[in-house]
């Protein structure tokens, strides 16, 4: 607890002690009406204050005009323990749901423990903590065990240990080594490492992810603007019904020489403000929203917006970028074909030595020696062919069956669902090599959940051949494969499935986010995967996963489907409750202590089901 909630909490203590104590004593009169005056205003000043506050600016009808009326009305009509235990109980209510609203913050808080405090700079020969904003990029910067990274880097000297649970949602280390990048938030488990930052503090990692949690409350649910509207126009109405109910039986009695029982049709409009009061509401939605956010923040979750959240529940179609989101992006050497196996990857290797492309780095990786780049004389990178190379006086061609085409090369084309490498040694064809991309572990099992989670349609879109697509569309359950997109093609396919679906229906793309920003913009919700580090993506998405296990995708979805269940099972109860105890109070029936339930009861019980989102 805090002081604040300190506070309240004594004076709960006391106002409930001077209540028993009174209770105890034989009070009648004046006496009785002072002495429960002071319980009364220990417990309720603060309410009271902001009644007034509300009336002053204009901003009358709200839950603390609804218990100042109900209250200051009982105790003048003689019901002093009715008064004091109304505002005790609405007070116990609103510490309550402080309580809860703290422990939802409390993920929120974790996460943002990853803003570091400073950053170690030598100055001077010496090690200085300085403020991480005055850091420029290229700075070497000192990160000790136990020490947060504090900017986005690459390491230079050193290895260790990274925990990055606050940035990805995972508990398991990640090994980092010299020229790895890391990234801000990150907490450094072992050894002692120096990084050359590759950004300033604003824009690492760390400073992205908090601005995005900071700014998620301000994007509103549907869910949340219909509340907040409901309340706009519900108090107020209440308000007059219960002046209704306070005047006008009174007044049809006096003019059928009735009875008129003005304390008893007062008391009845009192009872029926108090239970009116829309807090189980007010407070309860937002609070499931919040906490939801919170959980999923957690667990390496980043969404945008209670909106995105809502929006994420009603998702039909998910349509999948294929490289880095279902497959590794990594490539590796699966068969080789040719008399001489070793001969063929070697110089395969040796020619693509010079090229950063994913499959040159796969073929260098599987011939496992150091490049001897002295047997290399010329290299010409030959786009969307491959590559020509001059090694040991030899002409060697490496590329797809264009290449060979090109330079008449007389080779067998091959038919396969993996990337074909044709190597020609002085333009004699020597054999080729099959090349795949890797398929995320995690892929098949997350298509699957989210299938039984209720998508109706999974889509993958890729710019690879048509083999290679439906060997991995295949393979993962993918129910509509389109190959060989260029960029334009991506958005007219998500372009044509958002004109497909029904309006209710929510289209997801997910995407690594590199160069995903358009498609991840048009559709309903852009959910960015293994985006650590990547600022297009957590500009760009409104989801944004920071690791890359497409699992979270199916978790996400089953959080935000919690959540909303949570919200409609909050508001059908507060609604149910309150029209019940309003139609019975109104006929005298329910007494100021079921309103006391009505109000502050389903406010408790509604804020206990709210923090069930923090739960996965």
């Amino acid at each position: 607890m805090n002081k604040k909630q300190k506070k309240v909490l004594t004076r709960i203590i006391i106002a409930s002690i001077l209540c028993i104590v009174y209770a105890l004593l034989p009070l009648e009169g004046t006496i009785k009406f002072l002495l429960y005056l002071i319980p009364y205003f220990v417990i309720g000043y603060d309410i009271l204050k902001k009644a007034g506050k509300g009336i002053l600016n204009k901003q009358v009808f709200d839950e603390n005009f609804l218990m100042s009326v109900a209250t200051v009305g009982a105790i003048l009509l003689g019901e002093y323990v009715e008064g004091v235990a109304v505002m005790l109980f609405y007070q116990i209510g609103e510490l309550f749901q402080s309580v809860a609203v703290g422990k939802s913050r409390k993920n929120i808080t974790e996460l943002m423990d990853i803003r570091p405090d400073y950053a170690n700079v030598e100055i001077d020969g010496k090690i200085t903590q300085v403020d991480p904003d005055e850091v420029e990029i290229g700075t070497i910067i000192e990160v000790r065990p136990s020490e947060k990274i504090p900017i986005d880097g690459i390491i230079i000297e050193g290895k260790s240990s990274l925990n990055t649970m606050a940035l990805t949602g995972e508990s398991k280390p990640r090994s980092v080594y010299v020229d790895d990048e890391v990234y801000s938030g990150s907490i450094n488990l072992d050894g002692v490492l120096k990084i050359k930052t590759t950004k300033e503090f604003g824009e690492s990692t760390a400073s992205k992810i908090l601005d995005l949690v900071e700014n998620a409350s301000s994007r509103k649910s549907k869910s949340e603007d219909f509340i907040s509207k409901f309340a706009r126009y519900y108090t107020p109405i209440v308000c007059y019904c219960a002046l209704a109910l306070a005047f006008i039986p009174p007044v049809i009695s006096i003019l059928l020489s009735m009875n008129p029982n003005w304390s008893q049709w007062i008391f009845r409009a009192l009872t029926f403000l108090v239970i009116s009061c829309p807090c189980a509401l007010v407070i309860s939605i937002p609070l499931t929203f919040f906490a939801g956010i919170g959980a999923c923040s957690h667990e390496g979750i980043l969404v945008k917006g209670s909106n995105y959240l809502e929006a994420l529940s009603q998702t039909k179609i998910v349509v999948f970028d294929k490289t880095g989101t279902l497959t590794k992006g990594v490539f590796e050497v699966s068969e080789i074909h040719g008399e001489n196996s070793d001969e063929l990857l070697e110089y395969a290797a040796l020619a693509e030595s010079y090229s950063s492309h994913p499959i040159s780095k796969s073929l260098v990786l599987a011939y496992g020696k150091e490049i001897d780049k002295n047997r290399i004389s010329s290299v010409e990178d030959m786009s969307g062919h491959g590559v020509h190379a001059q090694i040991d006086g030899h002409d060697v061609l490496v590329g797809n069956d264009k290449l060979m085409k090109k330079f008449n090369v007389d080779f067998e084309k091959v038919d396969s669902a993996y990337t074909i490498c044709y190597v020609a040694i002085d333009l004699n064809y020597k054999g080729y090599i099959l090349i795949s991309d890797i398929i995320k572990p995690t892929s098949k099992e997350a298509v699957s959940k989210l299938k039984k989670q209720g998508i109706r349609k999974t889509v993958m879109l890729t710019g690879d051949g048509k083999e290679i697509a439906n060997r991995v569309g295949n393979e993962l359950g993918i129910d509509e494969i389109h190959a060989q997109l260029l960029p334009q093609d991506k958005m007219d396919q998500v372009e044509r499935l958002m004109e497909e679906k029904t309006e209710k229906e929510k289209l997801v793309f997910v995407g690594d986010g590199m160069n995903d920003a358009p498609v991840l913009t048009r559709a309903d919700i852009g959910i960015a995967m293994g985006a650590m580090g990547c600022d297009a993506a957590i500009e760009a998405a409104d989801v944004v996963l920071m690791d890359d296990n497409p699992l979270k995708l199916t978790q996400a979805i089953k959080m935000s489907k919690k959540c909303i269940r949570i919200v409609y099972e909050n508001i059908y109860f507060a609604i149910g409750i309150k029209v019940l105890c309003m139609i019975l109070g109104a006929f005298g029936i329910a007494n100021m202590w079921m309103a006391i339930f009505a109000d502050v009861g389903v406010m408790i019980i509604a804020v206990l089901n709210a923090i069930r989102c923090l739960k996965q």
